[in-house]
């Protein structure tokens, strides 16, 4: 992944499992949302090529390419939905534009997704009138519109509470397994990382090179570079701070 001069990332070489929730992780400025643009067919790769089945994913071949996005539902950062359409005409307009649907069946099926979701009875709302999360949640709906098999987040979990941001988890858990999709996520949220990846790529920003490959839990512990270990133990307290805290919580004193 380069632009002109710049070589952001190079060497990456990694296979997603169908069915699986596959995770791209990595400091700021990685390129975790480049790559996964990249793979959607927004930007073109530098060298190489993405394939999805064995058959290249070919920008310069249009008709193959919308074939293939066809497959593919895509839930951005914050959501992006329209903000003057209510939130089944977000849905509507997906299949309006890949389908060949009455207005009356793409009402019931947009309603269907939003069901989904968990989103029933707000079908009339438009976004500004809903919570963060239930904007995710609505963008989620649109992105499941047409049974894609893919499924793409960019930081699914960005500016969600935590109750919110575990309640997304269980939904795209539960979506994965109701359409039988593969999804891949970009996220730093160790939370979530955690409770549903199955596999992950490492990039490293300093190296401009993916330098770790495997199940999230398993690089936690044995990964061969530090850095990502250290990644996927933000947050652990080291052994004596930990004991320190303890020490204080048993004797009744605040902990430091």
């Amino acid at each position: 992944m380069a632009f002109g001069d710049f070589t952001l990332q190079r060497d990456i070489d990694f296979e997603v499992a169908r069915g699986s929730i596959f995770f791209i992780m990595g400091d700021s400025g990685c390129g975790k949302s480049t790559l996964l643009r990249h793979m959607l067919g927004l930007i073109r790769p530098t060298k190489g090529r993405i394939l999805y089945d064995g058959e290249p994913f070919d920008i310069d071949d249009p008709a193959t390419m919308n074939r293939h996005l066809k497959r593919v539902g895509m839930l951005y950062q914050g959501s992006a939905l329209f903000t003057s359409m209510t939130l089944a005409e977000n849905v509507e307009m997906v299949l309006e534009q890949n389908t060949r649907m009455s207005p009356r069946e793409r009402r019931s099926l947009a309603e269907y997704r939003l069901a989904l979701v968990g989103l029933a009875g707000f079908e009339d709302y438009y976004p500004s009138e809903i919570s963060g999360g239930m904007r995710k949640r609505a963008g989620l709906a649109r992105a499941i519109a047409l049974d894609p098999e893919l499924l793409f987040f960019d930081e699914p979990s960005a500016g969600l509470d935590p109750l919110s941001a575990r309640l997304l988890d269980e939904l795209i858990v539960e979506l994965r397994d109701t359409l039988g999709a593969t999804v891949v996520i970009v996220s730093h949220e160790l939370a979530s990382i955690f409770a549903i990846g199955d596999d992950s790529v490492f990039l490293d920003a300093e190296s401009r090179r993916m330098i770790a490959r495997g199940p999230p839990t398993w690089l936690r512990d044995h990964a061969d570079h530090e850095k990502v270990r250290r990644f996927l133990r933000r947050g652990e307290a080291a052994p004596d701070e930990a004991s320190t805290r303890a020490g204080a919580a048993a004797h009744g004193a605040p902990a430091p």
